[in-house]
């Protein structure tokens, strides 16, 4: 089954989908900020990575930019999960290449798991 990388900074939002991921049968790990997350992408090689972008000592967006400068994380699928609009997002995150920009506050878990199933 394929594994997933939380990147989170909120514990009940990242172990609310750990959950959720895990009761389908994928294979979990989360990270708190994008120093962690980067360590855990590198390690886990996930197929999939939920990324917040409002985190603290990494953003997303930066953590985005170190992945993508990487061999091992150039091509990994990545999917922004934030309540920051994807108009208030920096530029940069589209340019850097993500699946789909999801507001938190807009999706259930069951959306956010169907989405995730249609990119891998």
């Amino acid at each position: 089954m394929a594994k997933i990388a939380i990147i989170e900074d909120d514990l009940a939002i990242s172990q609310m989908y750990r959950v959720k991921f895990e009761g389908e049968g994928y294979t979990v790990d989360t990270a708190e900020n994008g120093i962690l997350g980067l360590k855990l992408v590198e390690d886990m090689k996930p197929d999939i990575v939920l990324l917040d972008l409002m985190m603290p000592e990494m953003d997303g967006e930066e953590m985005l930019k170190k992945l993508r400068d990487t061999d091992w994380g150039k091509d990994i699928k990545v999917i922004i999960l934030t309540n920051v609009g994807e108009s208030e997002a920096p530029p940069s995150i589209k340019e850097l290449g993500v699946e789909a920009f999801i507001l938190k506050a807009n999706m259930t878990p069951r959306q956010v798991a169907e989405l995730v199933k249609e990119h891998l």
